[in-house]
């Protein structure tokens, strides 16, 4: 059994299917795809990832400390990456999903950029980018890809005011293109954006899923990697992780 199904027993987890919009009864809010990147400094001597805490005023998930990340835009689809998602992170993203790998990706550099001012990409000229990455493009780069690993997705539990079908990235900082402490130019969706030591994380205060991905990304840290992509949802029959590749947690 992998790290994260330790921290899963006991939860009852929610259902999930591969339709859009998902909706279950009236005044459900229908579920929205997502990308959230996982940033790790220093993994090799004592990591630290990239969190910050949403305001109380927030409609979803507010005071808690979160990853950069967020809704998929009707314009990620569009966005060209300079550097394409690996063969093998495209494919892991196609499985029981609709839509276009390489949206999933540009929606996770747009959130990292708007969240923290921090630059995933590759030095190139952009002088038709669209409006909401102009600023991005005015820094001499075009989003990239290339080093995003896909370790964990997630939907939203019912009951919550919005629900999101969110994919997890993580990412070496060494592939962070600026000053890895200047979130100067960051939007205000996040505050106290800090560099936590991983064994520290579990101290803050973090949505139950978050602890579930740390787990799953403290066992990958230490080599324990895993084949397939933990799926944290609820089919009817089973409350339980599912594993994108068909493996199920109890199987031998």
């Amino acid at each position: 059994m992998g790290a994260a199904h330790a921290w899963i027993r006991g939860h009852q987890l929610t259902p999930h299917r591969g339709d859009r919009p998902i909706t279950n009864h009236q005044n459900t809010p229908a579920i929205r795809d997502a990308a959230t990147v996982i940033i790790v400094r220093d993994t090799a001597t004592a990591p630290r990832i990239l969190m910050g805490q949403r305001g109380a005023n927030a409609a979803f998930m507010p005071n808690k400390f979160v990853f950069p990340g967020g809704a998929v835009d009707d314009g990620d689809t569009d966005v060209p990456l300079q550097s394409p998602l690996r063969a093998d992170v495209a494919t892991a993203l196609t499985q029981d999903s609709h839509l276009p790998p390489h949206a999933l990706a540009a929606a996770a550099v747009r959130e990292v950029w708007e969240e923290t001012g921090l630059i995933i990409g590759d030095p190139a000229l952009w002088p038709d980018a669209p409006a909401d990455w102009q600023d991005f493009a005015a820094h001499g780069y075009r989003p990239s890809a290339a080093h995003f690993d896909f370790i964990f997705r997630a939907v939203t539990p019912q009951g919550r005011p919005r629900r999101f079908d969110a994919r997890f990235f993580c990412l070496d900082a060494r592939h962070i293109r600026t000053d890895l402490d200047d979130f100067s130019r960051a939007e205000d969706e996040l505050s106290h954006l800090q560099w936590v030591p991983l064994p520290d994380a579990r101290s803050l205060d973090l949505p139950f899923i978050t602890e579930v991905v740390l787990a799953e990304l403290s066992a990958r840290l230490q080599g324990r990697k895993t084949p397939d992509i933990p799926f944290f949802r609820n089919e009817d029959e089973a409350h339980l992780v599912t594993r994108l590749a068909g493996k199920r947690p109890l199987d031998p």
